[in-house]
């Protein structure tokens, strides 16, 4: 009797610990309505696959050591994949999250004749109407969407509106424009303008956001704060003589005391050419509001 009795402690307990079946059946469920289908390609070991996102990568997971990915040099949307085992017979998976907050899963086979090596997601995506997930968030960007991020930072430069007429700078054939300062849930959109209007190519080196004294600005900055931004629209290009490079830049919104401003400047690679602009706190408050470009995405 008393081993009977123990038994049934025991079975109760089982019991309220563990998940009922009618339980777990709903859960499973609940979850398939929300099931992100996943995209299947073949790899091998003797030669590369390259898949091309369209926008930044910014998170790759590979599901198993059979594996080996990375982005292409100097390429931030370019994933190349091949695989580390011969004639592995499993399969496998790996996951994407590219900047515009879009999530990509992939099922792998191997084949030692893989009939396409290289795939292009976007023109996938336009022939298919494959839906995609663009709810990933990132933390930099606070709550705002990635995929509205995007689209702004697109219109931008699209529209490639001139808002602003009164900061620019003019030295060494090199001409250097503020189009336009944008805002949204407390993002700044800044819009430039690179024009080269002299023979000599103008390399890129990098370009800074600080903020610095007024008296201080036209010299070396002694109190200087850096500001990074959070995305650009378009890589830093060299300029080619007599051309003209456009960017959008994201930072995080931010005001200016009186006696401060915003310096943007580009240095030029191996070169002394060092265009910058200034912006002052009236520039700012007067941003326009990103919702009026009416954006589509």
């Amino acid at each position: 009797m008393m081993f009977l009795a123990s038994f049934n402690i025991q079975l109760k307990a089982q019991q309220q610990d563990s998940i009922p079946v009618n339980d777990t059946l709903t859960t499973e469920s609940r979850l398939k309505t929300g099931k992100i289908e996943p995209y299947w390609l073949t790899v091998t070991y003797d030669k590369t696959t390259h898949i091309i996102f369209p926008s930044k990568i910014r998170y790759v997971d590979m599901g198993s050591e059979y594996l080996i990915a990375g982005k292409a040099d100097e390429v931030e949307n370019v994933l190349r994949i091949k695989a580390a085992v011969r004639d592995f017979a499993a399969e496998t998976n790996f996951s994407v999250i590219t900047e515009d907050g879009s999530f990509y899963n992939f099922d792998v086979f191997y084949s030692r004749y893989p009939s396409t090596l290289n795939y292009d997601v976007q023109k996938m995506l336009q022939t298919q109407k494959k839906e995609k997930v663009n709810d990933v968030l990132f933390e930099d960007l606070g709550g705002n969407q990635p995929s509205l991020t995007e689209a702004a930072l697109k219109a931008i430069y699209t529209k490639n509106k001139k808002l602003i007429r009164h900061i620019g700078s003019y030295s060494f054939g090199i001409s250097f424009l503020l189009k336009g300062i944008y805002i949204y849930n407390g993002k700044y959109y800044f819009h430039t303008e690179l024009k080269n209007n002299s023979s000599v190519p103008f390399p890129i080196d990098f370009m800074t956001f600080k903020i610095a004294d007024k008296k201080t600005s036209k010299r070396t900055a002694v109190q200087e704060n850096e500001l990074i931004p959070l995305r650009t629209y378009l890589p830093l290009t060299d300029v080619k003589d007599t051309r003209t490079e456009r960017n959008v830049f994201l930072l995080d919104q931010f005001t200016l005391a009186d006696d401060k401003v915003l310096v943007i400047e580009i240095f030029e690679k191996n070169g002394g050419r060092h265009p910058k602009l200034e912006v002052e706190n009236m520039d700012l408050i007067h941003a326009k509001p990103v919702t009026e470009l009416k954006l589509i995405f």
